[in-house]
């Protein structure tokens, strides 16, 4: 039976997010195990796997599939003194093969964000597929209400990994409040990006913006990134909320308010999908000096995160 052994935080981040051949390279790191070394060990638990085919699942360079090949992995989270499943479930999620998969399992944003069409109206627009190639494993969000009650400015310093090789862009997503006028919105790259094109949908509010890199990353590279969107155009503001595609990271939103409009009540929420009832609600205080409340969310899980509030 596998141990828990305790993990580096790289370690236990990629056995959350994947993929596969990193959280497998990174466990042999930390264990400090030779492959002939645990070929030997696995030999003793009756798998028979050679040398080569170990080195070629760590580089990425084969991904196992066959059942032989997963009852492999299934030993090898013993041998390496991981939770179990921790590794097999970057192959096989909930029993579900994969096999042409390197990335973790996803949520659609059909299914977090309200104004779908919109949203792929725009993706297309910039021929950009929904699926970027990177997954979130860091993001601090920083929001501000004005005193008009409306949403002034959001702040992101957000750190993804690439699940492909070649991802030289992140495209950014802005929703505006009910009167938006997106033509003016505004985005400023902040640090490690540059600013490329920007598209907005009118009726509904939305913005997207392509945040531009100065290399392109290879799959398991990281990349720390800061943008902002400047709105205020919209209507008075109740509510922020972010929807995740993939599970793993950490997410922290801070909501900040004008003294000259302060809200009676706050509370954090989360959502499995859009339209979906609100679970997990809790109370925040507002802080006293700086008029604002957050939430931290140290795994996130596919599906919405967010903070409601209600004027007196």
């Amino acid at each position: 039976m596998a141990q828990n052994t305790p993990q580096s935080a790289e370690l236990a981040q990629l056995l959350q997010t994947g993929p596969f051949h990193l959280a497998l390279r990174s466990a042999l790191t930390e264990r400090g195990l030779a492959l002939t070394r645990v070929q030997h060990k696995l030999a003793q638990r009756g798998i028979t796997i050679g040398v080569t085919s170990l080195s070629y699942w760590q580089q990425g360079a084969r991904r196992p599939q066959r059942p032989e090949s997963l009852r492999a992995v299934r030993a090898l989270e013993e041998v390496l003194e991981l939770p179990a499943h921790s590794l097999h479930r970057l192959l096989v999620p909930e029993g579900a093969a994969r096999p042409d998969a390197e990335r973790p399992a996803a949520r659609t944003y059909r299914s977090l964000v309200a104004p779908a069409a919109a949203l792929q109206q725009l993706f297309a627009e910039l021929e950009t597929p929904a699926d970027g190639g990177l997954h979130t494993v860091g993001h601090h969000e920083r929001v501000a209400i004005g005193p008009g009650r409306q949403l002034l400015t959001r702040e992101s310093l957000q750190v993804v990994r690439a699940h492909r090789d070649g991802v030289d862009r992140y495209v950014a997503i802005h929703r505006g409040e009910s009167g938006c006028e997106t033509d003016r919105v505004r985005v400023r790259a902040a640090e490690n990006c540059r600013l490329g094109r920007v598209r907005g949908h009118a009726e509904t509010g939305v913005v997207v913006a392509e945040l531009l890199f100065d290399a392109r990353l290879r799959a398991g590279d990281t990349h720390v990134f800061g943008y902002v969107f400047e709105d205020g155009s919209g209507g008075p503001s109740s509510e922020y909320l972010r929807g995740f595609s993939f599970a793993g990271g950490q997410y922290v939103l801070q909501v900040r308010f004008d003294d000259a409009a302060l809200p009676v009540r706050c509370r954090r929420f989360a959502q499995t999908s859009a339209g979906a009832p609100r679970s997990g609600q809790q109370d925040l205080t507002l802080s006293g000096r700086h008029r604002a409340v957050h939430l931290v969310e140290q795994g996130v899980r596919p599906g919405i995160l967010g903070i409601a509030w209600d004027w007196g």
